[in-house]
């Protein structure tokens, strides 16, 4: 059984092979744009994570042919009624990267002592005939105005997880697959997906 992880980050793709790796799921190879396999761009003009998350897996899915994995996940502010949210990616613009993005969240905290936040995951697993699952993983923690640690992308050094004293790119790359957002979402997707192709 083949299926396609639809993204083109690198850091993704890595973070999600390993992931579902370390699961030992069997019987399933797992295809990304590494295998030189061309994808369309999908708007992703989704108001949640899950429109975004469902509309990539089952656009592309119908555009390959095969099962398609597809993730869309960001960061959640308490005292930002939840932004940058979908737009966690452009946050600071439409071609701003993760410095630009992390600028932009401090200076919006400046002043606020509620730095509760929480990364959000929405795995969704899309067939060709358009149907599809979807699974939501979550991890909470607090935003720091000082950059921490080597590992990880995106908000990950500046989003500190009280229950290790570190940030998320302070612990080691094993330890956050053990226990990000996407490791719960992709958690429950490896709990249900034998029985979704069976009903296949």
């Amino acid at each position: 059984m083949k299926i396609f992880l639809a993204t083109g980050n690198i850091n993704k793709i890595e973070e999600i092979s390993k992931i579902l790796e370390n699961m030992d799921i069997k019987n399933i190879e797992i295809l990304s744009v590494k295998d030189n396999i061309s994808i369309p761009h999908i708007l992703e003009d989704g108001k949640t994570f899950e429109e975004n998350s469902i509309k990539k897996a089952v656009e592309i899915a119908n555009f390959l042919n095969i099962p398609t994995i597809a993730d869309d996940s960001g960061l959640s502010v308490e005292a930002l009624n939840g932004a940058p949210g979908v737009y966690s990616a452009r946050y600071a613009g439409e071609y701003a990267n993760d410095s630009d993005n992390n600028k932009k969240l401090v200076k919006e905290l400046s002043g606020i002592l509620n730095r509760n936040a929480k990364f959000i995951c929405v795995i969704t697993l899309g067939n060709p005939d358009g149907s599809y699952h979807s699974f939501r993983g979550e991890v909470s923690g607090e935003i720091i105005d000082d950059p921490r640690g080597i590992n990880g992308f995106g908000y990950d050094p500046y989003f500190y997880l009280k229950e290790f004293g570190k940030t998320m790119a302070e612990i080691a790359p094993d330890e956050k697959n053990a226990i990000s957002h996407r490791s719960k979402a992709l958690e429950q997707l490896k709990r249900n997906i034998y029985k979704i192709f069976e009903k296949n």
